[in-house]
């Protein structure tokens, strides 16, 4: 294993290169250099700079030194979280001469002359390598930029709001219970022009494989891929990670990339055998691979927790804090696994660890106060959930969660905002749309109407989206649950009784071929559909019931 000292030698070295003005912080100028300079291939706009140094100083904010930045202990920190390479940003950065000498702060140090970049004093490997892809990437971006701009003129892709796994720049761990909701690409994948597009990445992928050495055709084939995954091209960037992995079985990126890709198909069987893969490789290959060792782990948990396999899951997350003990998503993730494994005074102390390790961690309070909802502790799990959307006003996960305890606790019209503030942000949560309609339908006189038409809105969503029936009749059934174990007036307990009938109904009526719906718009307008509810309510309050006309 490296020692700690010769990791913190190279931090050293890209920490004095960039720290251009000898203050020993790195300001935003800065650090949005180095940035910059360590994914050459990647074209920022001032927005990603600007939301990715906000990250970096909000997440590591122990470690500023005031309007001087980041200090070398921050960055080292950053790297020992797992949110960068260093022995690759050394190579991108020309640093890796085991020869080249630290600059001294005791050198008279000159203005700034270029804020948005830094030169290199040679060239690099690095450079030497996008000299051989460059010009493939570039090529490939324009096919991309090409079909993006064909589809999107006519009306093909697709854009909508999801809560997903992210694989942001600084940090290359899946989170798949991350509360930012973001923009999820569908790509039309039938048609002339995407027919057109995969026979020019097919020429793209021919000629990597012909080049003039192995190494040059994997570096290739995992630069297309990396292109096509940040396009959420994923099916065409797993393959190219598939021939990475073909030509070099014991190259742990290529394993974990497929394995991402695989996760992002919802294959997690297959997701799983790629990262045990690339922990193997990277337990044997000495401290080259210490870096990805706490990724790979988390990843695993992720993918055992997505195959209710919650033990395995804890098992990899206590994994990646023994190689990182200060990893805070690590504690919240290995909290999380304990909740849904039913330990919810040891899920408690791991993320009360993860808050104590990092206090402004939202995901962690909102994951904290689901354990301590689970408890019955309800008064504190509110204040957990307040912390959270105190801290990132609009989080969506801990707004929708107050709105489910609000609804326990019978407050229908607060638990109504809760609700309709999720569906502000995220109009496609169809979850959030049942529970807004079931609470409008059990709350005053009056909103009739409304939880009519939220109600709709909601089959309309479950049917366009092809949401599977019997998780929509899971969720209806924990609302039913929840209705029994709270005590729910008669009104309530009508009203999600009535809802379940209504949904089945409304999937009666449509048509399924092979599991598939095939007129997903049926019914979704009419109101006979849902004015058993609306009489259900009425009658469970002994209030008069006016039928609809037949």
């Amino acid at each position: 294993m490296a020692s700690t000292s010769d990791r913190a030698d190279k931090v050293k070295k890209i920490f004095e290169k960039f720290d251009v003005n000898r203050d020993r912080g790195l300001n935003s100028e800065e650090m949005a250099a180095l940035v910059m300079a360590a994914n050459p291939r990647i074209k920022f706009n001032d927005y990603q700079i600007e939301a990715i140094l906000n990250e970096i100083f909000r997440v590591y904010g122990d470690f500023m030194d005031g309007e001087k930045g980041l200090t070398c202990q921050g960055l080292l920190k950053t790297y020992d979280d797992g949110a960068g390479d260093v022995d690759r940003d050394l190579i991108a950065l020309g640093l890796d001469d085991p020869n080249h000498n630290s600059v001294s702060y005791q050198e008279s140090s000159s203005p700034i002359e270029n804020k948005t970049s830094v030169k290199l004093e040679k060239k690099s490997k690095f450079e030497t390598l996008l000299d051989n892809t460059g010009e493939m990437v570039d090529e490939l971006e324009i096919s991309i930029n090409r079909l993006e701009s064909k589809q999107r003129k006519d009306g093909k892709l697709k854009e909508v709001s999801i809560q997903t796994v992210s694989d942001p720049i600084w940090l290359r761990e899946l989170e798949p219970f991350s509360d930012n909701l973001e923009k999820k690409t569908i790509w039309e994948e039938s048609g002339r022009d995407y027919a057109l597009f995969s026979n020019e990445l097919a020429v793209l992928r021919n000629r990597a494989d012909g080049a003039n050495s192995r190494k040059v055709a994997i570096d290739e084939h995992m630069a297309i891929g990396r292109l096509l995954y940040d396009h959420q091209l994923i099916k065409d960037a797993l393959v190219s990670f598939t021939k990475a992995t073909q030509l070099e079985r014991t190259e742990p990126q290529s394993h974990f990339w497929a394995g991402n890709c695989l996760y992002l198909l919802g294959r997690y069987r297959e997701s799983e055998e790629e990262y045990s893969w690339a922990l193997e490789i990277a337990e044997v290959g000495g401290n080259k691979w210490d870096h990805l060792l706490p990724q790979i782990h988390i990843n695993l948990g992720i993918v055992n927790e997505c195959q209710d396999r919650f033990s395995a899951a804890y098992n990899h997350y206590r994994e990646a804090i023994t190689h990182c003990p200060t990893h805070f998503r690590a504690l919240k993730l290995m909290g999380g696994a304990l909740r849904r494994d039913g330990n919810h005074r040891l899920a408690e102390k791991a993320l009360e660890e993860a808050i104590n390790a990092k206090p402004d961690y939202a995901d962690a309070h909102c994951e904290l106060g689901l354990v301590l909802h689970a408890m019955g502790e309800t008064d504190k799990a509110m204040q957990q959930y307040q912390k959270a959307i105190d801290l990132t006003p609009g989080h969506v996960n801990a707004t929708y969660n107050l709105g489910n305890l609000f609804m326990e606790l019978g407050k229908y019209r607060m638990a109504s905002a809760m609700y309709a503030r999720v569906l502000d942000v995220w109009p496609n949560n169809w979850r959030a749309q049942i529970n807004r309609a079931v609470v409008l339908f059990t709350s005053a006189t009056g909103q009739d109407e409304e939880a009519r038409k939220a109600m709709k809105e909601a089959f309309k969503t479950i049917a366009n989206n092809k949401v599977e029936p019997n998780e929509v009749t899971t969720h209806i059934k924990q609302v039913q649950e929840r209705a029994s174990s709270s005590g729910h007036d008669r009104r309530f307990k009508a009203v999600v009784d009535e809802t379940m009938k209504a949904y089945c109904k409304f999937i009666e009526g449509q048509r399924w071929i092979l599991g598939k719906c095939i007129n997903p718009s049926f019914l979704v307008d009419d109101d006979e559909v849902v004015v058993n509810v609306v009489v259900a309510a009425q009658a469970a309050s002994a209030k008069p019931v006016k039928r609809a006309k037949q």
